[in-house]
């Protein structure tokens, strides 16, 4: 029997990467080609894992659907199913209006959509293990890092996120789980751990009603073969203090933590549901930039939430002003439905208003950005190396996730190996970027 190509299409975050890549091994292991993100399709079945979260990626979700259905329609793919969120929080809706979609599947349910699959091939099953069971996956980042997701799920109820709605209660998994995988990661070539959850300072709340992140952390960092473990997306209210510790004592746990605050007026954090004070995020940043010095903190804010006023906005700007965040991204709100923002007010904020407290706000963090790059010009930074592109290697410091931070760029005369480390003497910044050469 000729092997078939299942081609996946991810997106969203890097939480979907994960399920996409455990799919993708209990695939392989039975008997299934897999490819990741091609450009056009050219296998026979096209798997595509969506986003629900916001507007803009629902619509993404969309166009990448009919796109399949398209190919489908012109006899370029055979089969073509839909797993993720927006399935999850849609499915009826979709059934209905995209009757040529093969399969349906959400968050939770995605490995049926391989037992479906299987039905039509008629190919026998190699393992019994479920994806949960085992933690084999089909990496699809270069090999020296990957996405540890170390729960699923969100209890915050923030008044504006579609995500609780979509998941469901935190669940954290075992400790034990996530420590065999992240062994299993170091025996793939992985060095570096970016650890991923909906709410990662909540984990352990399910488990017996204590805070356990530190705790995982720590004996993360003690595994042989990790080299970094980068910490994304906590939550500012109830921020487990005895993480700036493990940060501080544990070289192999980098110096940074994204850590999504939102707002800064009393009055709009009241009305978002995010059970914090202004002063008490003030504070917070204080501690954790005495308790780890140096420490990079990477913020998501959002302008235009109902009832905005410009003082509310102004607050923000004096607070981005006194934080210098090194990493910022802000968004727009737009209304989800289902979500008690959308129930209790009125989108009274005009569009042409949100995006100009947007552009505002990104310009102030451009010219934030710029000073604290050109602050390391003449250091010597530790770089590993994620690729070569064109004149440069590119790579990344400990202060810089893959794809959404500041990247370090060194002429490609040189002979580096990717994934491997250097110390690199910063020559050069941009508003983003730097410039480096590597020292032997």
């Amino acid at each position: 029997m000729k092997v078939k190509t299942i081609d996946f299409v991810t997106l969203g975050c890097s939480k979907n990467l994960v399920d996409s890549e455990r799919l993708m091994a209990m695939c392989e292991s039975h008997g299934f080609r897999c490819t990741h993100d091609v450009e056009q399709p050219k296998g026979e079945i096209a798997v595509i894992n969506t986003c629900g979260f916001i507007a803009d990626a629902k619509e993404e979700s969309i166009n990448t659907i009919l796109e399949f259905v398209q190919a489908k329609s012109e006899g370029r793919v055979e089969q073509v199913y839909v797993m993720g969120c927006l399935s999850e929080r849609y499915l009826a809706d979709l059934e209905t209006e995209i009757p040529e979609v093969d399969g349906w599947y959400g968050k939770f349910n995605y490995q049926q959509l391989l037992s479906d699959i299987e039905d039509r091939e008629r190919l026998k099953c190699e393992s019994g293990k479920t994806i949960e069971e085992g933690f084999r996956r089909h990496i699809t980042t270069p090999s020296h890092y990957a996405y540890l997701k170390i729960s699923e799920g969100c209890d915050r109820h923030c008044a504006y996120c579609a995500i609780p709605i979509i998941t469901g209660h935190h669940k954290s998994r075992p400790v034990e789980s996530i420590l065999n995988e992240v062994r299993w990661l170091v025996s793939q070539g992985v060095k570096e751990i970016q650890v991923i959850a909906q709410e990662l300072t909540y984990y352990g709340i399910d488990i017996d009603g204590r805070q356990h992140i530190a705790e995982l952390v720590e004996r993360m960092a003690d595994i042989e073969g990790v080299e970094w473990i980068r910490l994304h997306y906590a939550y500012p209210t109830h921020f487990p203090m005895d993480l700036l510790r493990v940060m501080r004592e544990k070289k192999n746990v980098c110096n940074y933590l994204d850590i999504a605050l939102q707002h800064i007026s009393d009055s709009v954090l009241e009305r978002m549901q995010r059970h914090i004070t202004k002063q008490e995020t003030y504070d917070l940043i204080e501690t954790m930039r005495r308790e780890v010095p140096g420490i990079c903190l990477r913020t998501t804010l959002m302008v235009g939430f109902p009832g905005e006023t410009d003082e509310d906005f102004q607050e923000l700007l004096d607070f981005v002003r006194w934080a210098r965040f090194e990493r910022m991204g802000a968004f727009a709100y737009s209304e989800e439905d289902g979500t008690p923002s959308a129930k209790l007010y009125e989108d009274n904020v005009p569009d042409d208003v949100k995006q100009h407290r947007l552009d505002k706000l990104m310009r102030l963090q451009q010219n934030i950005s710029a000073e604290i790059e050109a602050e390391k010009v003449g250091k010597v930074m530790r770089v590993i190396i994620d690729r070569q592109e064109g004149d440069y290697y590119v790579g990344r410091t400990e202060f810089c996730s893959p794809e959404v931070d500041p990247e370090v760029l060194i002429p490609a005369g040189e002979q580096l190996t990717v994934g491997q480390f250097y110390d690199v003497k910063i020559t050069d910044s941009e508003e983003f970027d730097i410039y480096g050469t590597t020292i032997y």
